[in-house]
């Protein structure tokens, strides 16, 4: 493969509408858009529309110059020389420009305001490609032609490699060429993503998405965003969703539901997990049944400390949380409670009846949420059991979910901050 020569570069909005003129100096029309193909290598140029509901095209071969005056031909123009828009084309600035794109470098949504094109020559062929898109706010200005207004701002680009090729002419969102940058970005980043997004842009990367960066994502949302994706997708697909999900999320999701829509996706979801959640969606919604999540550790008496370990890797990762674990009896009967540190530390041959401690703090399901929130708060508890009337576990209320309750109007970053306060405070808590 020979050298590869950068001849020129230039900015979309610098040549459109400007006349273009053939080899006789006669003026054919105007630079109306750019044809551009993405093959696996570079997307780039292939011809100009010179003319408005004209669906023709000039070859970019054809072009001999090109610049902020004017395009010169190398032929005389006629009919002949012209190509169809062909499938696998589409034209640039009817499906790039002020369209939103996924920037993955910077985990956010933008706008591409301009493009930036380059002339480069290899093997004595001239080829004209894409090289980036202008997201930033000199783009807008450039095309506005006050450019000089913000000549102290930098250029933000953001290069092809990181905008998905056109899936078809139709396409009105870009994302990445790799799923594989997507698998990098935090489920938080994909959520805010999901929620900038309009009904069929959010569809469109939902689908892109493999099914645990859904499930982290739409546990990331806000309630409303939650339940509207739901709606949008597929009953099947968002009943597969739902199954992963803590059943206490489920139950407020399908709380916001109609009562038929609701049903519909109960009925198509495992019959396990529908029934914790009918469970929870018979609790009041400022009630301490309402937040529980029935995704718990709930251990054996007569487990040994090293037994309690190997069924703490087996457990783990269904449970919403593993700071305290709760010892209970064949009847599921709250017996008492240990920190996963006391575990840990503790003599292998143990037993947790030993270990635990048999006073432990909780709540019952019919106890009011401000309730819930100054027991934790009074003993410093990042969670907090829900049983019932005979002292059998339900669940339990973890400290976000109070959080997110009393105070939504902050952001989950605050919240972050405060649960990291929480834990370093929860050594008094239950497992003192």
């Amino acid at each position: 493969m020979g050298e590869v020569k950068v001849l020129g570069e230039f900015y979309f909005s610098q040549i459109l509408n400007k006349p273009i003129r053939d080899a006789q100096g006669r003026r054919i029309g105007r630079v109306k858009d750019m044809a551009m193909r993405w093959d696996s290598l570079t997307p780039h140029v292939t011809g100009i529309k010179f003319a408005k509901g004209v669906q023709d095209l000039i070859p970019i071969e054809r072009v001999s110059t090109l610049n902020q005056e004017e395009v010169q031909l190398s032929v005389a123009f006629s009919p002949k020389i012209t190509d169809q828009l062909e499938e696998d084309e589409t034209f640039i600035g009817k499906w790039l420009l002020d369209k939103q794109i996924i920037d993955l470098k910077g985990s956010k949504l933008v706008r591409v305001n301009d493009l930036t094109l380059s002339w480069i020559t290899r093997d004595h062929r001239r080829f004209m490609v894409l090289v980036a898109v202008d997201i930033g706010v000199r783009g807008l200005f450039r095309r506005l032609g006050a450019e000089f207004l913000v000549k102290r701002i930098e250029n933000n680009f953001l290069g092809w490699q990181y905008i998905k090729p056109l899936e078809s002419r139709n396409s009105a969102l870009q994302i990445t060429r790799e799923k594989e940058q997507l698998r990098e970005l935090h489920p938080a980043d994909i959520a805010d993503l999901l929620e900038a997004l309009g009904y069929k842009e959010r569809t469109d990367l939902i689908n892109t998405l493999d099914s645990q960066q859904a499930i982290d994502a739409l546990a990331e949302m806000e309630l409303d965003v939650q339940v509207e994706v739901i709606n949008q997708l597929d009953e099947n697909i968002a009943s597969d969703l739902l199954e992963e999900m803590p059943a206490d999320e489920v139950a407020d999701i399908l709380g916001e539901l109609s009562a038929e829509k609701s049903e519909e996706l109960l009925n198509l979801m495992e019959s396990e997990d529908a029934e914790d959640v009918r469970e929870l969606m018979k609790y009041n919604e400022d009630t301490a049944g309402a937040l529980m999540t029935t995704e718990y550790i709930g251990l054996p008496l007569h487990l040994t400390a090293e037994e309690a370990i190997n069924k703490l890797r087996e457990l783990a990762p269904e449970a919403e949380t593993i700071y305290y674990l709760f010892v209970v009896d064949d009847e599921e009967t709250l017996e008492g409670v240990l920190s996963l540190r006391e575990l840990i530390i503790a003599p292998p041959s143990t037993q947790l009846k030993e270990l635990m401690h048999k006073k432990v703090v909780h709540t019952h399901p019919l106890e009011n949420t401000e309730k819930v929130a100054d027991t934790m708060n009074k003993y410093g508890l990042l969670a907090i059991p829900v049983v019932d009337d005979e002292n059998k576990m339900l669940g339990i209320i973890t400290v976000d979910d109070i959080l997110e309750l009393l105070i939504p109007e902050r952001g989950k970053s605050d919240l972050d901050s405060w649960l990291v306060v929480r834990k370093r405070q929860a050594k008094r808590g239950q497992a003192e």
